[in-house]
């Protein structure tokens, strides 16, 4: 009988899940909403009764769960404090998933799961070696070294969206000011164009307050040749490049993977990208590390990411 894994990936508003084989195809997903679970231990208990139902109809065996979440830390198999989540303090959610399904079940970031989804999955199929970014609403990413996703000490190693390219910058959620992820990121650019229209055009500035754009319009607009618009992604790709350019002095990775929202602007975000990594590059690196985008669907990377995480574990 053909083998499956259950791919969880949460978010702060919906739930998305899907049972996937060694093959990395998807044979058949779902979702619920985040708010629907007050009590996250009701979460295990109906996925359980879903997954039953749908390897009956499949004729598949379930192997094991693999879960990526925000917040979520590797080494203990718990949320702890995520900000978007309904589920306050410090959640012990594997264990819940354990207690249920009774198989084997892993838990980490949900930047972390992708960057094992593009390993298994993606254009990082061989590799041992790279720099997974995701640009979306935040910047998250996932480091890959000899294979392994590093975790450091406590799980939390890897967060190159909160090194800081500003001192005294924007300010973050995190408490600090500066993060890289408060410049490139969705949120990211768009301060970036209205800072750069109030510098030149304070009465366009002002009549836009009311009717803001988001980053799939600015990206409309840099397209349509909008000069501010080309600007902002020209000033987020010299930022991006110059963070991943310190960033690759720890790992020596053998690529870069930009993906997520932000990242499929394409050119207009990848060239000045690269231009500005190469031109901090330390010499040894220089014309050795290509930035190329992921090599995974945007609608199936999360479920992947969690389900690659699982097997992992289990191969």
């Amino acid at each position: 009988m053909q083998q499956v894994v259950l791919g969880i990936d949460i978010g702060g508003t919906g739930i998305k899940f899907g049972l996937v084989n060694q093959n990395g195809e998807i044979l058949v997903t779902d979702k619920v909403k985040t708010k629907g679970y007050p009590n996250p231990e009701k979460l295990p208990e109906d996925l359980f009764k879903w997954s039953q139902q749908q390897c009956a109809q499949l004729d598949v065996q379930l192997a094991g769960v693999g879960i990526g979440t925000p917040n979520g830390n590797y080494y203990k198999g718990t949320i702890d404090f995520a900000p978007n989540l309904p589920w306050k303090g410090v959640i012990p959610l594997k264990a819940y998933f354990e207690k249920t399904f009774n198989l084997p079940v892993a838990l980490t970031n949900d930047a972390k799961a992708a960057a094992i989804g593009e390993m298994f999955f993606g254009a990082a199929k061989g590799m041992k070696d790279f720099i997974f970014i995701t640009l979306g609403t935040g910047l998250g990413s996932g480091i890959v070294v000899n294979g392994n996703i590093a975790y450091g000490f406590d799980s939390l190693a890897g967060e190159v969206g909160h090194t800081i390219v500003y001192r005294n910058g924007r300010e973050c959620p995190c408490g600090r000011r500066g993060c890289l992820e408060q410049y490139v990121s969705a949120p990211g650019i768009v301060k970036t164009y209205y800072e750069i229209l109030r510098k030149k055009n304070l009465d366009d500035f002002r009549t836009s307050i009311g009717n803001m754009i988001d980053s799939a319009e600015l990206f409309k607009r840099a397209n349509e040749g909008d000069d501010l618009a080309k600007e902002a992604f020209q000033i987020t790709g010299e930022i991006l490049g110059f963070a991943l350019s310190n960033a690759v002095c720890f790992t020596r990775p053998e690529k870069i993977f930009l993906f997520g929202g932000l990242a499929q602007a394409g050119d207009i975000l990848f060239e000045p990208t690269i231009k500005s990594f190469e031109s901090y590059l330390l010499p040894i690196y220089k014309n050795k590390i290509p930035i190329i985008p992921s090599g995974l669907k945007e609608s199936e990377a999360a479920i992947l990411g969690s389900a690659s995480l699982i097997m992992k574990e289990i191969a």
